[in-house]
């Protein structure tokens, strides 16, 4: 397939996909998940501006901040179809022609740039159907073309943190190529659940954690040693869980890796706070989880130390 149509091809992929998402999907979680369904938008209505200006002619320092923010405004569905339709526009013109556009890190190809929106556009597109829950395969003949021109470069990009580790790939080529990016075809209502939960516990909000916990949920604590104490039910986890967020000054809770495999999860964090004399602390530890009907049911925490 010629490289500006199979391009063309994964934008209208995507651009199908941010048409199909509902009003009141916003602010649902993704696989990608430091974001939100707007934020995972916003990010590549970015990339299709920053492709349009820099296959215009434009230059990074030209742009400057312009593209930096909320991008979607109050009409984030027109907002990203119009940004893709300007990408589209100016990569059909400036592609034939050759040459290289000014990239963060150097010169590059323009061809290897149209080869990277492409990718990028494919597998968001997966992320945003996951996340909506629309149709979430992927044309074959894209998913070949960009798993052949990936093979080369998904260590170079790993090794620079430009994708997450690689994942296990459940079946196929489409399950093979997500992995490589670091993605679990399998993302479902449970890592949905792990990321409403862990971004409401880094807010502090106890009411929108026991809200992804079943009404018989179990949080089991460390201390005291050697066997601490385990809370049975949701009255008894928000008791204990306010009491430690209204105790503790500066909280600061942080998630550094999640993983969700079928009704079980394990969540490695960092928990810091202000100590009286003004000196920053933190312990560490990592949580096993366990989920039934989309809903965790048990979390048991382990601290290090």
């Amino acid at each position: 397939m010629d490289l500006n149509a199979l391009y063309h091809r994964t934008v209208e992929h995507w651009a199908d996909v941010v048409v199909a998402v509902g009003e009141d999907q916003w602010d649902s979680p993704t696989p990608c998940s430091e974001w939100s369904v707007r934020d995972l938008v916003n990010h590549v209505t970015g990339e299709d501006l920053w492709t349009a200006a820099l296959m215009d002619g434009g230059t990074i320092e030209e742009v400057g901040t312009r593209l930096d923010g909320d991008l979607l405004g109050d009409a984030p569905v027109a907002s990203s179809i119009d940004a893709a339709k300007a990408a589209t526009t100016s990569v059909a013109t400036r592609l034939p022609q050759g040459g290289t556009v000014p990239l963060s890190f150097g010169d590059t190809d323009v061809a290897e740039y149209v080869w990277q929106l492409a990718a990028d556009h494919l597998v968001h597109s997966w992320d945003l159907s996951a996340a909506t829950g629309t149709e979430r395969r992927l044309d074959p003949a894209l998913v070949s073309g960009v798993a052949g021109w990936w093979a080369d470069r998904e260590e170079m990009y790993r090794s620079a943190g430009a994708v997450a580790p690689r994942a296990i790939s459940h079946s196929g080529a489409q399950g093979d190529l997500l992995a490589t990016f670091g993605r679990d075809s399998e993302w479902g209502p449970n890592h949905a659940c792990a990321a409403r939960f862990l971004r409401a516990f880094g807010a502090g909000d106890v009411d929108a954690c026991l809200r992804e916990m079943t009404p018989d949920c179990v949080f089991e604590a460390t201390g005291p040693a050697p066997d601490g104490v385990r809370h049975e039910g949701a009255d008894a986890v928000r008791a204990v869980w306010a009491q430690m967020f209204a105790e503790t000054t500066d909280p600061a809770f942080t998630t550094e890796e999640q993983f969700v495999a079928g009704d079980r999860a394990l969540f490695r964090w960092s928990y810091g706070w202000t100590g009286e004399d003004g000196t920053p602390g933190h312990v560490r530890g990592v949580d096993v989880v366990r989920f039934r009907d989309g809903l965790i049911c048990e979390k048991l925490s382990y601290v290090k130390g």
